[in-house]
Formats: structure tokens, C-alpha cells, sequence
């Protein structure tokens, strides 16, 4: 939206907050820091996890705690974007989120509350993020 005042040439801008952004800001801060976690504990407690190496959907312990610390980092970096109000962190943030949900559907064996707890933040942050309108800032 634009505001001209009257009998003025200058143009100010103001935008829409969204309290749901700067949830999903949140939100995505504190799912990229469960994947960083997880992909810690995978990296380095291999006994940590409750199935054994051939119960984990396509890889082992190691790639899973690579996997998830990018993930996580990435998530971290989007969260601080989406509270800054950018758009491509929206819109990377929802692609993450789904990709970490499925990711968490593969991981389920391994720690199954976890997971569990993390694909329900992850839908909730989906949509945090597709709800508020397209001009919205979280602050």
C-alpha cells in the first residue's frame, strides 16, 4: 500500500505486519536448531538412535547428521530472513519445510518422537508462511 499526503510530493510506504510471519520466523529459527541437533547427535552418537544401520530409509547414521545439520543451518538462515521480511526466505522456507517433514517421515525408525513433534512444526510452519498475505511483514 502507498500513502501520499495531502498537498505533498513525497511517497512514504508502509506494509502489512503479519503476526503469523514473525511466528513463522520463529518457528523456522527453532526447526532449523532441532535439524542442526539431529544432525549433530548423527554425526557424532551413533548409538544414540534406536534401530540399527539397515532400519533407516536409504541412508546411514553419518549421511542422515550431514543431511540434517545443512538442512538446519539453511533453516536458520531462512528463519532470520522471513523476520527481516524478505520473500525468498517465504518461499525457501516452505520448500524446506516440506522437505524436512519428508525427510522426518524416513528418520521416524530412528528417534520417533523426534521426528514426530518436528513434522508437526513443519506443517504448522507451512502454514505460517502461506497464510499472510503476499505484501505482509513479520515486524
Amino acid at each position: 500500500m502507498t500513502r501520499t499526503a495531502h498537498g505533498s510530493t513525497s511517497v512514504g510506504r508502509r506494509h502489512r505486519t503479519s503476526g503469523w510471519l514473525a511466528f513463522a520466523g520463529t518457528l523456522a529459527l527453532v526447526v532449523g536448531a532441532f535439524n542442526v541437533i539431529d544432525g549433530l547427535v548423527g554425526l557424532f552418537d551413533d548409538d544414540y538412535y534406536l534401530v540399527g544401520d539397515n532400519q533407516i530409509l536409504v541412508f546411514d547414521y553419518d549421511t542422515w547428521g550431514w543431511i540434517w545439520l545443512a538442512v538446519g543451518i539453511v533453516q536458520i538462515v531462512v528463519g532470520a530472513g522471513i523476520l527481516a521480511g524478505q520473500m525468498w526466505a517465504r518461499v525457501v522456507g516452505v520448500v524446506l519445510a516440506v522437505a524436512a517433514a519428508i525427510g522426518h517421515l524416513a528418520f521416524l525408525q530412528a528417534f520417533p518422537m523426534w521426528s514426530v513433534l518436528t513434522i508437526a512444526l513443519c506443517v504448522l510452519l507451512i502454514y505460517a508462511l502461506t497464510a499472510p498475505p503476499a505484501g505482509a511483514r513479520g515486524t
